[in-house]
């Protein structure tokens, strides 16, 4: 993930991608925490700790990794030791996202399909602790990163910019870590979300089937049902994440199979128009733009929170109209 990135349509993407993500992100924390949008405290929980994790994968990874590498080539994170700990930290917020995202995917499996459970799980409690520790875990995780990186090379003994080591690519050890990484991320968050989410969507299948049956006997007629209704809004937002998530996330996916199948080494190298420059680049737009996409997805799917920032916009016009004046 870290490297110099040159090219006119990388130097014109992050930018917009920065800017975009950054204020949709912000956006999205201050109105959720509001806690104006329907939302129980629970979901709101796992949307502003995702919302949270997003924007710092978006500075992180996308301003101080991409864009300071666009147009500020030799900078403070030309140093070895600062290039090294901006990848361990883009590793560790990238980490965050994913799995609050499985998280959060679990918690409405659990609301949905799981009763028994749900009124012990589905708190607000149990949304925080399991937010902490995912963020505890995902920065235990991401250290091992730190020593994967030495300098490119060193002048009076200063350490400049960061390459990987040799012995990474036919050492064990490091194969092994660097399929136990990509397993964790994000090989079994798309095992876990294709699974809670198809077995939500069985459930509710079965469950409005039943529920369709009992009020056709008790009134005679197929009229609406409120419940289900109410259990369709629910979901659409779980399933537009989620599904969000699994796109952006595929071309990633597909990459790193593709180099762990064919031997082949992550490229390294200067020519933007080498195909696994392209290949390998485009799964991280394509990922990176995932941090983007959930406010997006909030506005199209919940009504309140279309009206919180409506709310939100007029204010801040009235603001600029006075200031103005």
């Amino acid at each position: 993930m870290h490297g110099r990135i040159n090219g006119p349509v990388y130097a014109i993407y992050y930018p917009v991608l920065a800017a975009i993500g950054v204020t949709a992100n912000l956006v999205a924390i201050a109105i959720l925490s509001r806690g104006r949008c329907g939302l129980s405290t629970c979901i709101t929980r796992y949307l502003v700790s995702m919302a949270v994790s997003d924007l710092l994968v978006v500075v992180t990874a996308v301003i101080f990794n991409r864009i300071i590498g666009i147009y500020f080539p030799v900078s403070f994170l030309s140093f070895t030791s600062a290039c090294t700990l901006s990848t361990v930290i883009i590793y560790a917020t990238t980490e965050s996202s994913v799995w609050l995202t499985v998280a959060f995917t679990f918690d409405r499996f659990v609301a949905v399909c799981c009763p028994d459970l749900r009124t012990r799980y589905c708190t607000e409690r149990s949304a925080e602790l399991v937010i902490g520790t995912v963020c505890v875990l995902s920065c235990l995780k991401s250290v091992p990163w730190f020593f994967i990186y030495e300098p490119l090379y060193t002048t009076n003994n200063v350490r400049w910019f960061c390459n990987i080591v040799s012995h990474y690519y036919t050492s064990v050890a490091w194969r092994v870590f660097d399929w136990f990484a990509r397993i964790l991320n994000p090989g079994l968050p798309f095992l876990f979300i294709f699974l809670f989410n198809g077995l939500t969507v069985r459930y509710i299948l079965v469950a409005n089937r039943s529920r369709r049956r009992l009020r056709v006997q008790a009134s005679g007629r197929n009229g609406g049902d409120s419940e289900t209704e109410s259990r369709r809004k629910s979901v659409i937002l779980l399933f537009a994440v989620s599904g969000s998530f699994i796109l952006l996330w595929m071309t990633y996916v597909v990459n790193f199979l593709y180099v762990q199948i064919s031997n082949e080494q992550y490229f390294t190298g200067s020519n933007f128009n080498d195909p696994r420059f392209v290949r390998q680049e485009v799964g991280n737009m394509l990922q990176l733009l995932n941090c983007c996409t959930n406010t997006c997805i909030y506005v199209a799917t919940q009504m309140k929170f279309r009206e919180e920032v409506k709310n939100a916009a007029k204010y801040l016009w009235q603001q600029v109209a006075a200031l103005m004046k």
